[in-house]
């Protein structure tokens, strides 16, 4: 389990029971966020936003961490300067299982 130092400068995350479909699948039809979902839920722990493979700027990776944070897919919090990511699986499972898993499925299998 992650500790999370700093979860009050980032205040704009939906309720679990917030999170529509809708928003859910708006956000994942991006292939760079698709990445950055696979790459979560392939990863033992969270992420800071500096370690991911994707191939965009500095600022456009913001813009898709804020949609997929504004979605409901992840949570985002500090430790110390490091922006971190988690995957909101257990949210998103609750609202629509098996959802999350059938994407990262299907994105892994077309990265591979």
């Amino acid at each position: 389990m992650t500790v999370r130092t700093d979860t009050e400068r980032i205040t704009d995350h939906p309720d679990a029971n917030a999170i529509t479909l809708q928003g859910v699948l708006e956000a994942l039809v991006d292939p760079v966020r698709r990445s950055i979902v696979r790459q979560l839920a392939q990863n033992s722990g969270d992420m800071a936003c500096g370690t991911f493979d994707i191939s965009v700027s500095r600022s456009t990776g913001t813009h898709h961490f804020k949609v997929l944070r504004h979605a409901g897919v992840i949570r985002q919090y500090y430790v110390g300067t490091s922006r971190m990511n988690e995957l909101r699986a257990d949210d998103l499972a609750e609202r629509f299982p098996g959802l999350l898993m059938a994407v990262v499925g299907a994105s892994s299998a077309t990265e591979s």
